[in-house]
């Protein structure tokens, strides 16, 4: 007879006697030729499953799901328990037009005032320009959509496959930009702009629809199989305010990795250090915007694939609620663990596409009962008022298990911050299971991409993914009917530890990823590479927003001793992005100054 656990209920579980456990992942780390002969041995019928089999059993996941008895019932996507309103926040309707919510957003912003950007004296420090700087500066004809899309057309199109910066975009036509601007340009010139986002530059994952680009989700053959007959839900919100959609952007292969590692089409570097990775998988969304390029881009995150680019690049990216933005329209409408989120160069810039783009399906809103959208008031330059009453949750020993001590050192300080300057309090709180939420996520967001590939794999296709992609392929393919309901067992579990958290907490707070940019080996650019560890380290804070739902946001707040950024990350109830969005103002108020990328480009200079 086998050895087997029997687990105790999750009521039953006394967080008292939980103990963390660092994560120690075993796995090879390979690049170029070895790589490839690993690939082609891991997808060989016998040797392959044994490969796959020793992976699984080193780092625990058979033991997870073959000898443990899980007493709970299984959750396929998450369900949420009826939640309280959000204190100091401004409720609007999921029917309302997205003009009309971004109108209610202005609102909750302070005054725009241009001497603090456009007519501010120079001065060292750097800072981003906003949507609202690009938004006076249209309005007071300091400069049009047209020149400024004719500036950023002429930078795109210098770019290659193998000089950094490789392509931020994977589907880019000048004219169609140029066709964009010239309406926008006119609606300015006849004094009729749409919204705030008219004229704004926008960039879209390429795991989102938006005419008249194909959707290839980074590899080069999906749109063979998949035609895309109009913009995706979010997209068509963010056109029908006027925001001009710049292409589609770069990012790992089918969103398989969290490097940004993309040997099809050039992978994006990041642009703080070329030598380095952006995180992904929206690599292309996360470094546009950090250049400069761009005021915002559309990212999707299955499992921190928003925050954590947004965290290597020095810039914001949110994650909403499951089930808040919708998804109709993308490569992952049909999964249990992602959804579209914002990712721009600072929180306001967040909040207004945020806003343009929030909306649950019809589907959604039945299953899911989603409370109505709240945006928080940041009337204040120093957050919102309901901020100091704000109780923050921190792991320490998870929080500390970090690459670098800089990580967690910057992240204590603005906690620090937050209570000496707001009144905010820090509550220690424990996280059981860590190590099962990331078994069970590694199912949960794998076996539902590889079920909607299938098709195409048995048809040949599979050759032609690149070679990380085809690594998490041959891992998914092992996993069994019954390895997935346990895995939603284990979600059902999870999602009532962090319940009992949050009876306690506002929020969770972490640093938002393990480790800064990581280097790119030379041999992972052609082939691509597979490094188990890093993956680990880059992913350890993200997942239990994705595999329970949670909203989460990653918010820069200072540098390592190379230079490179560091997030942190607010991780909310279900259904209070206002709260989040609120506590990631003040965050951002209190963050050190904002480093000029290496990679920086003005386009809106008008002097």
């Amino acid at each position: 007879m086998g050895k087997y656990e029997v687990m105790k209920r999750a009521s039953e579980v006394d967080f008292s006697t939980v103990k963390y456990k660092a994560e120690e992942i075993k796995g090879p780390h390979l690049t170029g030729f070895s790589f490839k002969l690993f690939v082609h041995l891991l997808e060989a019928p016998v040797i392959g499953s044994l490969i796959v089999d020793h992976l699984k059993k080193d780092n625990g996941m058979t033991k997870i799901f073959r000898n443990t008895v899980i007493p709970e019932e299984p959750m396929f996507r998450p369900e949420f328990p009826s939640q309280e309103p959000e204190l100091d926040v401004v409720v609007v309707g999921e029917d309302q037009s997205p003009i009309e919510r971004l109108e209610t957003a202005l609102k909750c912003l302070p005054q725009y005032d241009p001497s603090r950007s456009l007519h501010a004296d120079p001065v060292p420090s750097f800072r981003y320009w906003k949507i609202r700087d690009f938004a006076y500066a249209y309005r007071s004809k300091l400069t049009t959509p047209l020149l400024v899309a004719k500036r950023i057309i002429s930078i795109i199109e210098e770019f290659s496959y193998d000089k950094p910066p490789t392509p931020f975009l994977i589907s880019f036509d000048a004219n169609e930009v140029i066709k964009q601007a010239e309406t926008s340009t006119q609606r300015f010139e006849e004094g009729n702009p749409i919204s705030i986002l008219d004229g704004i530059f926008v960039t879209i994952k390429d795991d989102i629809d938006c005419l008249p680009y194909p959707t290839n989700g980074g590899t080069t053959w999906l749109h063979e199989g998949r035609s895309v007959e109009k913009d995706s839900a979010v997209v068509s919100k963010l056109r029908s305010c006027g925001a001009i959609l710049l292409g589609k952007a770069n990012m790992h292969e089918l969103g398989m990795g969290t490097t940004g590692n993309n040997s099809n089409y050039g992978t994006t570097r990041n642009p703080h250090d070329t030598k380095r990775y952006t995180g992904g998988s929206s690599s292309g969304s996360a470094a546009i915007v950090a250049s400069g390029l761009c005021s915002a881009a559309l990212g999707t995150d299955g499992g921190g694939s928003v925050r954590v680019p947004a965290s290597l690049c020095g810039i914001t990216g949110l994650k909403t609620t499951y089930g808040r933005t919708d998804m109709t329209g993308s490569l992952c409408e049909g999964g249990t663990v992602e959804i579209i989120g914002p990712l721009a160069s600072s929180l306001e810039d967040t909040f207004l596409v945020y806003a343009a783009i929030l909306g649950s399906s019809s589907d959604d809103r039945i299953t899911l009962r989603p409370t109505p959208p709240c945006f928080p008031k940041l009337l204040s330059h120093n957050g919102s008022n309901a901020i100091g009453s704000l109780r923050l949750g921190k792991y320490t020993a998870w929080f500390n298990d970090v690459n670098s001590s800089d990580i967690s050192d910057n992240c204590e300080d603005i906690l620090k911050l937050l209570s000496n300057n707001h009144g905010c309090k820090v509550v220690e709180i424990v996280v059981p299971e860590l190590e099962e939420m990331r078994a069970a996520h590694v199912i949960s967001i794998g076996s539902p991409t590889l079920a909607s590939l299938t098709t195409y794999c048995e048809a040949g296709k599979n050759s032609k993914l690149t070679y990380d992609t085809r690594t998490s392929f041959a891992i998914f393919r092992s996993f069994s009917a019954s390895d997935y309901i346990a895995a939603q067992c284990l979600r059902r579990r999870l999602m009532e530890f962090h319940m009992n958290i949050f009876k306690d907490v506002d929020v969770i707070v972490t640093p938002t990823a393990g480790m800064t940019a990581p280097v790119i080996p030379p041999d992972a650019l052609k082939n691509g590479e597979t490094n188990l560890q890093v993956t680990t380290n880059i992913m350890r804070f993200a997942l239990a927003a994705n595999l329970l739902g949670f909203p989460a946001i990653s918010v820069p707040v200072g540098y390592d001793k190379e230079g490179l950024p560091i997030g942190l990350q607010i991780m909310g109830r279900p259904w209070a992005e206002a709260t989040v969005l609120g506590l990631a103002a003040a965050v951002e108020e209190l963050a050190p100054v904002t480093k000029k990328p290496a990679v920086y480009y003005d386009i809106l200079n008008t002097n």
